[in-house]
This record gives C-alpha cells, sequence and structure tokens, in this order.
C-alpha cells in the first residue's frame, strides 16, 4: 500500500524547491500538422492537438496562436468546449453550432464525458493500479501550480493503472473523474512518480529525460448532442 503521509511530504517538497520556477517559454507552436482534424460533422469536430500549441489565446500579443484560432480558421464556426494544457497533446471536441456547444458543455459538468489519459512517470510503481483522490487548490503565490489543501481544496479523483515499467520510468493510463488544473500533474506527483517533461513540477533527470511533458490525452467518450448515440474517439499515443 501507499504510504500517503509520506507522499504528501515528498510532494511538498517537490512543489516548492528554491529553482522550480520554470523558465518564460519561447512559445513556438509546432505547425507540421497545422491542425489535425479525426473527425467532424455538422455539430462538432475532433482535433488532435499537438505538444506546444495553447487550446485557447494566452494573454502575452505573441500568443494569439491556438487550437481555438486554427480551427475558427479552417472551419469558421467552432467553439471550444474543454481545453487541455498546452503542454498536454491529445484529443479534444470543438462545438460547431449553439445547441451542441450548451449540449457538450452539460456532459462535461455533470462528469458524463469519459475520459483517459497516457503519462510516463518517473520511476518504477510498485503496485498496478490504485486511485489517487485529493483535492485541488491553485498554489497561488507559484501559479499556474496547484496543491492538494484538505481545507480549501475541491474535489479531484484519478484511477490509474500500470501500462508498462522500465528501469527508470513507468507508463500509466489515467482515468480523471473531475477536470482540476493540472490534476494528473500534481496526483502523479503526489504518488512520488512525477510526470517525465513537467517543467512546473519536475527536477533533475525527470525533467530531462524527455524533450515534452509525457502526458497525451488519448481516448473521449461522449453522447452525440443530435443523434443521442455515444460516440467514441482515440488518438493513439505519440510516446511509447
Amino acid at each position: 500500500m501507499i504510504d500517503l503521509a509520506a507522499a504528501l511530504m515528498h510532494m511538498r517538497a517537490m512543489s516548492h524547491p528554491p529553482s522550480l520556477t520554470p523558465p518564460l517559454v519561447n512559445y513556438s507552436p509546432p505547425t507540421e500538422p497545422y491542425l489535425e482534424v479525426l473527425y467532424e460533422d455538422a455539430h462538432f469536430v475532433i482535433i488532435n492537438k499537438p505538444s506546444g500549441l495553447l487550446s485557447v489565446p494566452g494573454k502575452a500579443e505573441e500568443h494569439w496562436d491556438c487550437l481555438d484560432y486554427r480551427a475558427r480558421q479552417h472551419f469558421g464556426d467552432t467553439r471550444i468546449v474543454h481545453r487541455l494544457d498546452m503542454d498536454t497533446s491529445g484529443i479534444m471536441v470543438l462545438a460547431r453550432t449553439d445547441d451542441c456547444h450548451r449540449n457538450l458543455g452539460r456532459q462535461f459538468e455533470k462528469r458524463k464525458v469519459e475520459k483517459s489519459y497516457v503519462a510516463r512517470v518517473w520511476g518504477a510503481m510498485a503496485e498496478d493500479r490504485g486511485t489517487v483522490d485529493l483535492p485541488l487548490i491553485c498554489d497561488w503565490p507559484n501559479r499556474p501550480k496547484q496543491m492538494v489543501s484538505f481545507e480549501h481544496g475541491k474535489k479531484a479523483v484519478t484511477d490509474w493503472q500500470v501500462i508498462d515499467r522500465d528501469a527508470v520510468s513507468t507508463l500509466v493510463r489515467l482515468f480523471p473523474h473531475t477536470g482540476r488544473s493540472h490534476q494528473l500533474r500534481v496526483h502523479m506527483l503526489s504518488l512520488g512518480h512525477v510526470i517525465m517533461g513537467d517543467r512546473f513540477y519536475a527536477q533533475g533527470e525527470a525533467l530531462d529525460a524527455a524533450d515534452r511533458l509525457m502526458l497525451h490525452a488519448e481516448t473521449l467518450r461522449f453522447i452525440h448532442p443530435d443523434k443521442g448515440e455515444w460516440m467514441d474517439f482515440i488518438s493513439p499515443c505519440p510516446f511509447g
């Protein structure tokens, strides 16, 4: 069994090292492919977002290029329903009508949408599966980082399952039941296995071992807003 107290002490130590504040990012989003469309119909589109591309425009003037902009440029009528962090790759759904946007928004809000992610974390995980149930709150002095707070945090739950292990890392599939900011990053960190390449939470070898955040949104499942039937989509993980 995982020693929760020890894991939380490890996470606190990892969350506030003196040199962990990430450097300013030179925003240079990938352009090949410019927009990878996995599915489209009259109601929504499914797009595979690459790591390094914002989901929506950032505050800085140079952060105008994003998935939202590229999709609007191509389709003319899309609207963001949910987001992925800039460093996270994977599957996203964008609505094409107001009715679809409202419907999908309700499905996300009521947690009817089913999602799974793949991550490569540092270290060999001892167990094969488990659940992390730790409430999260913004670490305001170090935002956008998040941290565990039993007193003020919002409920956050993640199931995880080992796919494969090697000498220094573990490939895991993650099933978030909530959608908190940095939820998967902090929950894996709480287990003592930070996601490799994570510029916010990883250090040393765990940071240097990958040239990107090793986190990918692989599957998405929801009810079609018009047909009323379940739709399943997959974006195969680009790393092993």
